[in-house]
């Protein structure tokens, strides 16, 4: 079945025109017969002359050409002798009247030639300025769904339509468009199919009046679209179709291959996790663990030979060496959970009070010195946050403060406007300038040579403060030693507090 455009109306525009035809003859006669006791029928043909001019200035070629005709008629009627009658009586005045109308043919056949030009030439120029601002357009499209809606809105200004532009999806389906026929939509596969234009003046389908445009080249195609009015004398406006349907598969191929880079960067980066993460097993792992084995075996086959201080510092090994197992695991696969940016945090409610206070609890079994002293004012506002993860971050800055800290630390939680601040503050040897960002890497340590660890716990830290939306930073700090300063965004609007 062939769909067929309909036909616009112009009578109304094709009886404007031919008054105008009128009015310019009669103004003409009127001008040249209230001037006739005073000019020469020379100066009376000039008006004439003008109106053929102005008609074909204004008018198409057949009104130009009539006016031009019924000019040269009405000089002969009305003023050139004998009067009222079409007869002419000089040979001078016939060869006049005769160049007259060739003169008013030539006139108006080069007036419509330069009106069209020019008609053509402003077309042009406006499409020229539609694919720019497009191209512009498209340049900040991210999805699909935006480069679709900018090409529906060119195809409809460009052409008056109704046009219809429809993408494929991940199964070469085509999306939308279930308000068409069935004869469009097979139209449009069509022409995915043989990735060709079809309609008039393609030499393929010619019966229909729509034009079938592709989005893409063969083995590339991503749409097509449906353009309407569609002639087969149209070239201009076919590749102008086919010039915008090209910048829309350029963009839609450039967000797809957006996509296919970040996806590949996201395995890149998983990949070199999994690297980095086999060469720390290789070393901070297998060490504790092999320390373990030897003391389990040294425990189980010569426990009778050993005194009970040997033994008792064998357990205390196996111990301690169990413990840094158990942390660098947790830390290891918590961070491999963040940044695998498929873990949901449990959010609740939480007091950082009740958080704190839990953590210091179990630091201070460590903190035989009591280095530790903590500042966290009463009345904190609380936070939405997964409970489990802030103890596990605050828990292993304040781990970090004490590897590499011999002097009294310091806790300081504060509140500000719409955030709270966790402080660990430590009077170590400090991190040298090149060195305070990358230590918050996976898998890499400071400059402390003398002291063992996988790298992960800052990593960790940093993954946990940016996973609640707030941010881990370093600061040196004023004596020496260093600042950690976690910043955590507090939840609008807070709950109401149970009264006592």
């Amino acid at each position: 079945m062939v769909d067929v455009a309909p036909v616009p109306e112009q009578g109304a525009h094709s009886v404007r025109s031919w008054a105008f035809v009128a009015l310019l003859l009669s103004a003409a006669t009127l001008g040249s017969a209230l001037l006739d006791p005073y000019v020469s029928l020379t100066s009376q043909a000039m008006f004439y002359v003008l109106a053929i001019v102005i008609a074909a200035y204004k008018l198409d070629w057949v009104q130009s050409a009539v006016c031009a005709v019924g000019a040269v008629t009405a000089l002969n009627f009305f003023f050139v002798p004998p009067r009222w009658t079409f007869d002419v009586e000089s040979r001078e005045h016939l060869v006049a009247l005769v160049v007259m109308l060739v003169l008013a043919l030539v006139i108006s056949h080069l007036a419509a030639g330069v009106r069209r030009e020019s008609r053509h030439a402003a077309l042009n120029a406006q499409r020229a300025r539609q694919l720019q601002a497009l191209a512009s357009s498209l340049a900040l499209a991210s999805t699909a769904e935006e480069v679709a809606a900018l090409g529906q809105g060119a195809l409809n200004a460009a052409f008056d339509g109704p046009n219809a532009l429809l993408l494929l999806d991940p199964a070469n389906a085509l999306q939308g468009g279930g308000e068409l026929p069935d004869e469009q939509r097979d139209g449009l596969r069509c022409c995915i199919n043989e990735c060709a234009v079809l309609g008039p003046g393609t030499g393929r389908w010619p019966g229909l009046n729509a034009w079938y445009l592709p989005l893409g080249d063969r083995g590339q195609v991503l749409g097509a679209a449906r353009v309407l009015p569609a002639r087969s004398d149209d070239n201009d406006g076919r590749e102008h179709a086919q010039a915008l349907c090209a910048l829309l598969a350029q963009t839609l191929w450039r967000i797809r291959l957006t996509a296919s880079m970040h996806a590949a960067q996201i395995e890149v980066q998983r990949q070199q996790l999994q690297s980095t993460f086999l060469a720390a097993v290789s070393h901070d792992l297998r060490t504790p663990l092999a320390t373990i084995v030897g003391a389990a075996s040294a425990l189980q086959t010569q426990r009778e030979k050993l005194s009970p201080a040997d033994q008792e510092r064998l357990l205390g090994s196996i111990a301690s060496e169990a413990a840094y197992l158990s942390t660098v695991t947790e830390n290891t696969l918590q961070l491999v959970r963040l940044t695998s940016q498929q873990m949901e945090l449990k959010r609740d409610w939480e007091s950082l009070e009740e958080i704190v206070g839990a953590v210091l609890a179990r630091v201070r079994q460590r903190d035989t010195g009591r280095r530790i002293k903590s500042r966290v004012p009463a009345g904190l506002p609380l936070l939405k946050a997964d409970p489990v993860l802030l103890a596990q971050m605050i828990g292993n800055l304040l781990d970090n403060a004490l590897q590499y800290s011999s002097a009294p630390i310091d806790l300081i939680v504060t509140a500000e406007a719409d955030a709270l601040t966790i402080s660990v503050k430590d009077r170590g040897p400090g991190i040298a300038p090149q060195e305070q960002e990358l230590i918050f890497e996976p898998y890499r340590r400071g400059d402390q040579s003398g002291q063992r660890g996988a790298g992960l716990g800052l990593a960790l830290c940093r993954a946990i403060a940016v996973a609640h939306g707030g941010s881990l930073t370093l600061r040196p700090r004023s004596g020496g030693g260093s600042c950690f300063v976690a910043t955590l965004p507090l939840a609008e609007p807070q709950p109401e507090k149970e009264l006592p």
